[in-house]
């Protein structure tokens, strides 16, 4: 996939891994894989820097955990990260519909 094609919806693919669970930062990386089965392969020099943003914005709120035997940072969403979820999901909606309009082959 494009790196351009990313930009801009890199927040809601964050915040979209991490309804609802808490994860740390690899298992992030992961779950993003998993879920595009391997369309998204994302660095962590992307990824890291994003979720201290969404933190510092108030959307995750993160803690130390040990997790297989080790100390890592978890991500989890806050209120405002599952409204601003919420948010970016109807803009997202919204955008497929008038691109998808505008891209259907005419019959």
């Amino acid at each position: 996939m494009k790196a351009d094609t990313l930009r801009g919806h890199l927040d809601a693919l964050l915040l979209a891994v991490l309804d609802g669970r808490k994860l740390h930062g690899y298992a992030i990386i992961e779950a993003l894989s998993l879920r595009s089965d391997g369309a998204l392969d994302l660095p962590t020099g992307t990824v890291y820097p994003a979720l201290r943003r969404l933190e510092r914005a108030g959307y995750l709120a993160s803690e130390w955990d040990v997790v297989s035997g080790r100390k890592r940072r978890t991500y989890r969403l806050t209120r405002s990260g599952q409204q601003a979820l919420a948010a970016e999901r109807a803009e997202w909606q919204e955008f497929t519909t008038v691109i998808g309009g505008v891209l259907r082959a005419e019959a």
